[in-house]
């Protein structure tokens, strides 16, 4: 039996899981990640991450699909591994997430794909055009308790918002004080409320934990995801993180977001794409 966690920052100790056998980790599911009752998507995906950086030879998630099949409560929970191939520059598994029920059987909360290598052994050489989102300076860019009266309906309820130190653009969070633009866009500052530096499986967290977009289009209510997918590019460089999320199709009852992470060196170090469920 091994407790599989880096650091003490509360982040790392609530993704802390137990190997208890090869392929098998016990946890805790922290009340603390919840939005209203369910547990946040972003921080079980990098709680799995850190299973599967124990159960594979490289340290860190290149890309990584996550299926969310049931919402998952705070309390123990099961994590399973399965590596499929290990190879000299790149590793990859399958993972699942499991709880009981107060019946006593056994439910599935997510599956998962990813594949793993070592960010510090890329080459340097970067050939893009894309630029970091155009985000007021932090301090001109408000807090989850920035709006008249307090924190808004939807935000309030989230144990979330108190773990991290998030400003949101203030062009992208006309919901908080009932005037949301129509624009399928949120963008702001992110980090850790304790402090702690951003690094790869804080990315993991980054991608999904902004406000909804469905907000800010003049919308309400729980968004789901109902699929995630993350690329980490390059471990992040010390400071807050600056995340740019966009819709462009709302259809049916779902919605995409588009997600880019950029650290204060201006490095595009993660970007993620989830389809989600609006209205439920």
């Amino acid at each position: 039996m091994a407790t599989v966690t880096i650091g003490n920052s509360e982040f790392d100790r609530d993704t802390a899981v137990v190997r208890r056998a090869p392929g098998r980790y016990d946890t805790h599911l922290s009340a603390g990640w919840t939005i209203v009752h369910a547990v946040n998507g972003g921080y079980l995906l990098a709680l799995i991450g850190r299973a599967l950086a124990d159960a594979l030879p490289h340290p860190d998630p290149f890309t990584i699909t996550a299926h969310y099949l049931t919402a998952s409560a705070p309390g123990p929970a099961v994590v399973r591994t399965d590596t499929v191939r290990t190879g000299r520059t790149l590793s990859t598994a399958t993972a699942s997430l499991t709880q009981l029920r107060e019946d006593g059987t056994e439910v599935e909360r997510m599956r998962v794909i990813a594949t793993y290598g070592d960010l510090d052994a890329l080459p340097d050489d970067v050939r893009t055009t894309a630029k970091p989102p155009a985000i007021p300076p932090y301090e001109h860019c408000p807090g989850p308790d920035s709006a008249p009266g307090g924190r808004p309906p939807g935000v309030g309820s989230t144990a979330l918002m108190d773990r991290l130190d998030l400003r949101l653009d203030p062009a992208t969070c006309g919901w908080a004080v009932g005037a949301p633009s129509g624009k399928g866009e949120m963008r702001g500052w992110f980090g850790l409320a304790d402090g702690r530096a951003p690094d790869a499986l804080s990315l993991l967290l980054a991608v999904d934990a902004l406000p909804p977009t469905a907000f800010e289009m003049g919308l309400s209510g729980w968004v789901p995801t109902v699929e995630l997918t993350a690329h980490i590019r390059h471990r992040p460089a010390p400071g807050p993180l600056r995340v740019g999320i966009t819709t462009r199709n709302l259809a049916g009852g779902f919605l995409e977001e588009d997600a880019e992470v950029w650290d204060s060196a201006d490095r595009l170090v993660a970007q993620a794409r989830q389809l989600a469920r609006v209205g439920s």
